[in-house]
């Protein structure tokens, strides 16, 4: 296993609509790193999946959804979700989501 160095400026955007764009940064097979960014309004859609998955809130307002409660979260706050725990948010304000994902996403890298 290698170490890891990602820089942001070399990091490509993917553009997943709805004013949701996601950034891959550092990763090995245990562990990965994902910057999310989001316009007002912009939804990321409830959803699961087998992974761990902590989320820093850099910057803006969110509301999160986690298993049918809401919680308004804003820069510095964290969250963990348990795996296959269903979870989604919207942006109230502007905002970066830092994700971090064990084991690693790898449908995050087609």
């Amino acid at each position: 296993m290698e170490s890891s160095v990602v820089f942001s400026r070399d990091a490509k955007p993917d553009n997943l609509g709805g004013g949701v764009t996601r950034k891959v940064l550092a990763y090995l097979p245990q562990q990965m790193v994902v910057e999310v960014r989001f316009e007002p309004n912009a939804i990321g859609a409830v959803h699961s999946h087998p992974h761990v998955q902590c989320t820093y809130v850099c910057s803006g307002a969110f509301t999160f959804t986690i298993d049918g409660r809401d919680f308004d979260v804003h820069a510095g706050d964290t969250l963990a979700f348990a795996p296959n725990e269903p979870h989604g948010c919207i942006c109230r304000e502007a905002g970066v989501l830092v994700d971090m994902f064990t084991p690693m996403r790898a449908d995050f890298l087609t």
